[in-house]
């Protein structure tokens, strides 16, 4: 788990890495601090292999802004420099690892 600065960070990560979640949430959304440790025991226990970085949407908007996301937990999974899916405000941690499953046993 990495927590990113800057647009150019996320991009970097992006073309580096075969899987790649983005978490976007700020501390004052219960929901974000609900969701975090579900989806960090998801990925450490199911998908290690994928990397996962967290972006604080109220300390860092430009990148938010430069991916289009406008509310908290906004969830973004790429794989291989692409976005595969995206979920946002109402995330269930099942819907999310269904979706990663078939992909992320295709590639890894």
């Amino acid at each position: 788990m990495e927590s990113i600065q800057t647009k150019e960070q996320v991009q970097q990560v992006i073309h580096d890495e075969i899987g790649v979640l983005l978490y976007f949430y700020n501390d004052d959304c219960a929901p974000c601090i609900s969701l975090r440790p579900k989806v960090e025991s998801l990925l450490a226990n199911r998908f290690p292999k994928m990397k996962l970085i967290w972006v604080n949407s109220k300390t860092t908007p430009d990148i938010p802004a430069s991916h289009h996301v406008f509310a908290n937990p906004t969830i973004l999974i790429f794989f291989d420099g692409k976005e595969f899916k995206r979920f946002s405000k109402y995330v269930s941690v099942d819907e999310l690892e269904e979706a990663i499953e078939r992909y992320y046993a295709l590639i890894f």
